[in-house]
């Protein structure tokens, strides 16, 4: 099982939530972005070529996540 990790940038206010162990370069074959007017804010789902979820980048974070979820980096 794999335990999902978060990586965040305070100065973008950006999170991103890996659903998988290690994304390789060309790993993402497409971006879908989630209704940003439904949710308050920016939320991108990171899709592999078979279309399985392999990340979650979240804009705004620290308004969107709990602050316990976002690593002081």
């Amino acid at each position: 099982m794999i335990t999902p990790r978060v990586t965040y940038d305070p100065v973008a206010d950006a999170a991103y939530i890996y659903l998988t162990q290690d994304i390789p370069s060309g790993g993402v074959a497409k971006m879908v972005p989630v209704d940003p007017i439904a949710i308050g804010g920016m939320v991108n789902l990171d899709l592999d070529a078979d279309g399985v979820i392999v990340g979650i980048e979240i804009l705004g974070a620290s308004a969107k996540l709990d602050p316990d979820l976002l690593p002081d980096e």
